[in-house]
């Protein structure tokens, strides 16, 4: 099944993507592994690695194995073996970086129970699973309507045929248990299909349908992240950003993932930190962190009674005074140590346009020679009027 910017064959097989693999259908390149080991030959006495992935609709991948022996190519459609019946799928990639994709999601190379590849799919298969495809959208309306009816506390998100239409996959999102029972009855009566309902968390339910994010791009979960980790407030706390729901949260309703991309970075440079719950022993009074720089290894802190006067030292600085409060020392004060960090506050500011002046482009300003003469006329007239009068 292939977008309308997509070319395919007579056979049906997909050629390209005129959308750089951006519109998220079977025949596009959303969530593949780039093959760099493609032009490379195996060493003499290594045999193929007769496993290959293939790719199903919304970025479900499977792992199955070549009994054939099938001479199989990225963006081949084959038939592969199912629970009931056959699916239809298209590789996404073969050779020994299937045996690394198998082994980081630690599947067993040896398993009796893996499904195989059938064949290549032959026109009619994929006619049938294009068929399929398109009673999907209607489908979705009908099922959510019957959910509706029923008072469920659901919603359905996605249906994904399988490749031979003998079954339909109901995929919803639900806060809590939900007793469907009822809703498969009416399901089975009305698609005259087997029906299995699977229920998906939030995040899986964004990284199918995709969108776009606050940032600006696509979704990360619809573009190239595979695994969800749990994402809690305490990430954006160690970042310093502000616990505001409406900008912490993405298209999901949870926390972004985006919240744990850098969130090693600035643990290790806490590391250097003191722990800001450490108040500093002073001969002038006990000083408060009131505030932290990663950044800079800057630290302010303020004297209690006075929360209005900020202090500003460094971490080498506030390790320091800690150490000889620990051997029951105090220091005269934070300001022997704030003055040496005064800085400069005028700011220079660069030419970043270039060398050209940002009023070149608007239109001169020509002088009236003619009024000129007139004012100076004008100017000299009294001037003579007095001579004469002398």
């Amino acid at each position: 099944m292939a977008c309308g910017t997509c070319a395919t064959g007579k056979d049906g097989q997909p050629k390209g993507c005129k959308n750089n693999g951006t519109c998220g259908t079977d025949s596009c390149n959303k969530l593949t592994v780039f093959d760099w080991l493609a032009n490379m030959s195996l060493p003499d006495g290594i045999e193929p690695f007769n496993w290959v992935e293939v790719r199903f609709k919304n970025g479900r991948k499977q792992y199955y194995k070549n009994t054939e022996n099938l001479t199989l190519s990225i963006g081949d459609v084959v038939a592969t073996q199912a629970e009931y019946g056959h699916d239809v799928g298209m590789v996404t990639l073969t050779g020994e970086l299937v045996r690394v994709q198998m082994k980081r999601k630690k599947l067993s190379e040896d398993d009796p129970e893996a499904f195989k590849i059938y064949r290549k799919a032959s026109q009619k298969d994929i006619n049938i699973w294009s068929d399929a495809r398109d009673r999907e959208e209607p489908m979705k309306v009908k099922a959510r309507q019957f959910a509706i009816d029923l008072k469920l506390q659901m919603k359905i998100s996605d249906i994904e045929f399988q490749g031979d239409a003998s079954k339909a996959t109901f995929y919803y999102t639900a806060e809590d248990r939900v007793d469907f029972r009822e809703l498969i009855k009416l399901f089975a009566k009305e698609f005259k299909t087997r029906i299995e309902m699977r229920q998906v968390g939030f995040r899986q339910e964004a990284s199918r349908l995709g969108g776009i994010g606050s940032c600006g791009r696509e979704l990360c979960c619809s573009t190239w992240l595979t695994d969800f980790r749990s994402v809690s407030t305490s990430a954006a706390r160690y970042q310093q950003l502000s616990l505001n729901p409406l900008k912490l949260a993405g298209q999901c309703g949870k926390l972004k993932c985006c919240l744990n991309y850098e969130l090693d970075t600035y643990l290790d440079a806490l590391k250097d930190f003191p722990k800001t719950e450490i108040k500093l022993q002073t001969e002038k009074g006990v000083a408060v962190c009131q505030k932290t720089d990663i950044f800079k290894g800057h630290m302010w802190y303020a004297y209690e009674g006075e929360w209005m006067n900020w202090h500003k030292i460094t971490t080498d600085q506030a390790n320091e005074i800690i150490a000889l409060n620990k051997q029951k020392k105090k220091v005269t004060s934070l300001e022997e140590y704030a003055s040496d960090l005064i800085e400069n506050t005028k700011t220079e500011f660069e030419n970043v346009v270039g060398q050209d002046s940002l009023t070149r482009f608007d239109s001169p300003k020509h002088k009236n020679k003619r009024k000129n003469k007139r004012s100076n006329k004008r100017r000299r007239k009294p001037q003579s009027k007095k001579n004469n009068a002398k």
